[in-house]
């Protein structure tokens, strides 16, 4: 009898955890979220602030107006980038194409397969089926499964040094005998979603005798999209498909979709090697080989900013970036966080300005020296004496005081990618929400229109380009020693100043509920 009851306790129990109550709920038993700044970030809380110039005599304007806008809250970079951090991406890169080709080249299928999260059934989408595992189809095993990170390999072992010969330069190429990576290879696959082009999506036109006055169809071809070739593939976009139905009056019951979503995802290839002959490209008769030689690798400037980035590779990095966390966080039951990516210039400013609206410098005066007169940030003082400020060329990321958020070197060291396009007429155009403007520039495109907003100055510029405020830009494919960047993150939640209370929410409401 007291099993009985107990039972039938487990029962009402399992019974009351069903979400058939009858009553709207949501979705019960989802995972609460709690917001968490990521490692080596600060948290920027929504707000508004004046962009633009505040000074009335501004020489060399790259702007012509200010105005008020609202940023979401976001998260960002407390350092830019540094050698160290970049080169484990590099590292990561030239890693993940050794394993490959290790995987490949192994001629006993059991030593190849331990290279690979292989599982010894899965379900082909092209079958339609189960299907067992087949070592010996490396090829199709690869496009599968991913690469094994937790088996580790030396790049010395005799039994992989021939499989991994062609990564390094060949014999004529190298400097006295010195086998070293051949970084014209470090190659990096990634893909992302052109939201922006997406959205535009075509404008359905619906012919006038489509219907009759009944609701009756007459003809099939009443509804033409007309949209331009696409400007990726330049493939003519055709009629889109609608991804519903149409009543009785010819209304359609859902919105319209793309036939094929391929179209948006982009898939590109870039290497990933900064380019650290910078140096002595941007300086004409000027001795820069030590920087050139030692910069990227050597381990006296592990922290310091990394330079030689292009605007595309700044964006593949933070796609990495991405996946690395990600991965991590599914390994460990976690919930996704959204995407590392460049900052907006509206993001940027908000963030230079440490949460001083009217600032003309991340350190809140009008000045450059404190009250010891000593300078306050890395660039070109006076009338070319460098070292004045306490920096050659770059600095240590974390050199300086940081700004009313916590950052460090807004201004100076090295200028800042955004993800923002540049056009003289931004601010006009933009809206006061989050505003920006965004060109994914095509190769065939002309140079203006490959040109990406840079904030901050750098240790090269004068004093006027430290100014918060202040707009310059490069070309998205330049690589300079004076230009490196960091990330940012959007904050999920309601991003006021203090988050520590948001998210958990739906786990309470789950317990009333039950």
């Amino acid at each position: 009898m007291k099993k009985l009851v107990v039972f039938s306790l487990i029962g009402i129990i399992l019974a009351s955890c069903s979400t058939r109550s009858g009553h709207l709920t949501g979705v019960l038993g989802r995972q609460p979220y709690y917001p968490e700044v990521p490692l080596g970030m600060i948290y920027i809380p929504s707000g508004s602030y004046t962009m633009g110039q505040n000074d009335a005599d501004v020489p060399f304007l790259h702007q012509t107006i200010s105005k008020t806008v609202s940023v979401q809250a976001f998260y960002m970079d407390q350092t830019e980038i540094t050698n160290n951090e970049y080169r484990q991406f590099v590292y990561w890169v030239r890693d993940s194409i050794a394993r490959e080709k290790i995987f490949i080249g192994l001629e006993e299928d059991e030593e190849a397969e331990r290279y690979i999260n292989y599982r010894d059934e899965y379900f082909d989408e092209g079958l339609l089926e189960w299907v067992e595992y087949e070592s010996s189809d490396r090829f199709r095993n690869r496009e599968i499964f991913a690469l094994n990170w937790d088996r580790s390999f030396s790049y010395r072992d005799p039994l992989l040094v021939p499989l991994l010969a062609d990564m390094y330069y060949p014999q004529p190429q190298r400097f006295y005998e010195r086998k070293q990576i051949d970084t014209r290879k470090l190659k990096f696959r990634y893909y992302w979603i052109d939201l922006v082009e997406a959205a535009r999506r075509g404008k359905v036109h619906i012919k006038p005798d489509g219907y009759d006055n009944q609701g009756n169809k007459i003809q099939q071809n009443h509804r033409e999209l007309r949209s331009p070739d696409h400007p990726f593939t330049e493939e003519p976009q055709g009629e889109d498909m609608d991804m519903g139905y149409f009543n009785k009056i010819g209304q359609n019951n859902a919105i319209r979709g793309h036939e094929n979503r391929q179209r948006f995802i982009i898939d590109e290839v870039i290497n990933v090697y900064p380019d650290t002959l910078c140096w002595v490209r941007d300086f004409t008769y000027s001795f820069h080989d030590p920087m050139t030689n030692m910069y990227f690798w050597h381990p006296a400037y592990d922290n310091y900013p990394v330079v030689g980035v292009t605007w595309v590779q700044a964006k593949a990095f933070n796609v990495w970036r991405t996946q690395l966390l990600n991965s991590w966080l599914q390994s460990m039951g976690e919930i996704f966080v959204q995407d590392f990516r460049l900052p907006t210039e509206a993001e940027w400013e908000r963030a230079s300005r440490g949460d001083l609206n009217l600032s003309q410098y991340p350190w809140g005066g009008p000045y450059i020296r404190n009250s010891s007169g000593c300078f306050l940030g890395n660039f070109k003082p006076m009338r070319g004496r460098y070292f004045e400020d306490g920096g050659f060329h770059t600095v240590k990321a974390y050199s300086y005081n940081p700004n009313g958020w916590g950052l460090y070197c807004m201004a100076g060291n090295v200028a800042e990618w955004t993800e923002t396009a540049y056009d003289p007429s931004m601010y006009e155009i933009s809206h006061d929400l989050n505003p920006e403007y965004r060109y994914n520039a095509m190769d065939w495109d002309p140079p203006s229109m490959k040109r990406k907003v840079i904030r901050g100055g750098s240790w090269k510029d004068i004093g006027y380009y430290l100014q918060n405020s202040t707009r310059t830009f490069e070309y998205r494919d330049s690589a300079k020693s004076y230009v490196g960047f960091r990330s940012v993150a959007t904050h999920l939640g309601r991003g006021g100043r203090d988050f520590s209370k948001e998210g958990g929410e739906e786990l309470d409401q789950d317990l009333q509920l039950r």
